[in-house]
């Protein structure tokens, strides 16, 4: 089933890319909890690409 969302809605709801966004870790799924997993290895990556330059 596919959902509309009227224009404003649809801006409502875009991502910050990800700055001011609340998290709280009590509130957090095993869809979050493998995100932030996610997250923290891409950074690390990233962080060894800017050391090996």
């Amino acid at each position: 089933m596919k959902r509309t969302m009227k224009k404003n809605q649809s801006f409502n709801n875009k991502v910050s890319g990800g700055l001011d966004v609340e998290y709280s870790s009590e509130l957090a799924d095993h869809e979050d909890l493998e995100a932030q997993a996610r997250s923290k290895a891409a950074d690390e990556r990233a962080k060894r690409r800017e050391q090996n330059k």
